[in-house]
């Protein structure tokens, strides 16, 4: 089997993160707001088929919404749980929102997503005077809106999601509440609430305060390309011999840019060239094949590249040397223990990869070659795609158990792929 040439333009769908909030913060604004790229994944729709449960007229024209926002207390009770489907951040952002509403609710998941913790969120929005009931911490999750109080809350761990969800709360409380991170998470929430409403949030460093009782003003929104995304293929062009591809309008926020930071360290052939717009960060990357150095990733890097440590696993065994990642034991609660499960499917590939309690060591410089070619994504769509792009990389073919959960995030991943192939 020949290693396939990568060459081409191509733009990622829309970013997940952003989307999601494209919704949330739409819905609760007065007044409408338009939002365009936004990703049609099966996470991001979970969130707008809840908001359409709690009342909601979002209108869509492709990739293309208009969402007719009801304010901060216009929602809803929905007449039925609201289905997150496997998306951990619907759930814990709903959580934050719900939990100040004036009404009950009910959120379920799918198998994957009812093993996860919520434990995290449920605490900070518990000493808010929250009432969310989950056994043992799992979904399914009642939810009874109460009047909330603002918190001084320290974070244990930097967690975009349940930072989001303490801001979202905030929103709606009775007095101001501050958060403190320990290290810089993404701050996509941050971004669009200051964007929708300046008055309410105000940030110094690593300490946010949330004044609530400001009202939300729609916006129009351009949703940039999703880097978690665009991840895999920078790695595949980094590693497949010939390759050049160009990835367009790429959102760099300095909170997420953790891949591009990683790919400059080990000296990969990476042009950026920036978009001068308002809001969020886009450039244009153009990657190309070329020799790699290894990298080595901490506890301080992990905020700004969490969803890209699989593909950065791939990565690293096409770079001469060792590679390390610690501090990075949060991938264990992903959709499956992304730790474990890349060490043992890179494993059936030939990878000279060893699972730490907190993250992973990888010898690279070797070809990778297929020991045994039944992978298992484990239903974690960021493993299903850091497999196909591996699948490339081997001499003989492989199959990739559950590889339909790549539409939680990309469902048109596959076939964007298939056009940058040049044999």
């Amino acid at each position: 089997m020949a290693i396939p040439i990568l060459k081409g333009t191509i733009q990622v769908p829309g970013d997940k993160s952003i989307s999601h909030r494209s919704i949330i913060f739409g819905a609760i604004a007065e007044g409408q707001t338009t939002v365009k790229n936004f990703l049609r994944s099966n996470d991001c729709l979970a969130t707008l088929e809840a908001f359409r449960q709690m009342g909601i007229h979002i209108e869509e024209n492709g990739n293309n919404l208009t969402i007719d926002g009801v304010g901060l207390l216009g929602l809803q009770a929905s007449s039925k749980p609201l289905d997150m489907q496997n998306s951990g951040t619907s759930t814990r952002l709903l959580a934050g929102l719900l939990a100040g509403q004036h009404f009950d609710s009910q959120l379920i998941g799918d198998a994957s997503l009812s093993k996860r913790p919520m434990g995290r969120v449920i605490d900070p929005l518990s000493e808010m005077n929250g009432i969310l009931l989950a056994e043992d911490g799992h979904l399914p999750m009642t939810i009874h809106g109460e009047v909330l109080h603002g918190i001084h809350y320290r974070m244990p761990i930097a967690s975009a999601q349940v930072k989001s969800a303490i801001i979202l709360a905030a929103l709606t409380a009775q007095s101001e509440t501050t958060i403190e991170e320990p290290l810089p998470s993404r701050d996509h929430s941050e971004t669009m609430l200051k964007f929708f409403s300046p008055e309410s949030i105000e940030k110094t460093g690593q300490t946010i305060t949330i004044h609530p009782g400001h009202p939300l003003q729609g916006q129009q929104i351009e949703v940039p390309a999703d880097i978690s995304s665009a991840a895999f293929f920078l790695v595949a062009g980094a590693i497949l011999p010939g390759s050049k591809i160009t990835i367009e309008k790429v959102g760099l926020n300095p909170t997420r840019d953790g891949i591009v930071r990683i790919l400059q360290q080990m000296g990969a052939d990476l042009t950026i060239d920036r978009i001068d717009q308002p809001g969020e960060p886009m450039a244009n990357l153009t990657i190309k094949a070329g020799p790699l150095e290894p990298f080595h990733i901490e506890a301080a890097d992990i905020p700004a590249l969490v969803d890209e440590v699989p593909a950065l696993a791939l990565l690293a065994t096409a770079a001469e040397g060792v590679s390390t990642i610690s501090g990075a034991e949060e991938l264990r609660v992903k959709e499956s223990d992304r730790l474990a499960v890349i060490t043992s499917e890179l494993g059936k590939l030939g990878a000279d990869i060893e699972e730490k309690p907190d993250g992973l060591l990888i010898t690279g410089g070797k070809p990778l070659r297929v020991q045994n070619p039944d992978l298992d994504s484990f239903g974690d769509h960021r493993i299903a795609m850091t497999l196909k792009i591996a699948s490339l990389l081997v001499d003989k073919p492989v199959t990739i158990k559950d590889d339909d959960c790549m539409a939680v995030s990309y469902p048109a991943f596959v076939n964007d792929l298939t056009t940058l192939i040049k044999e």
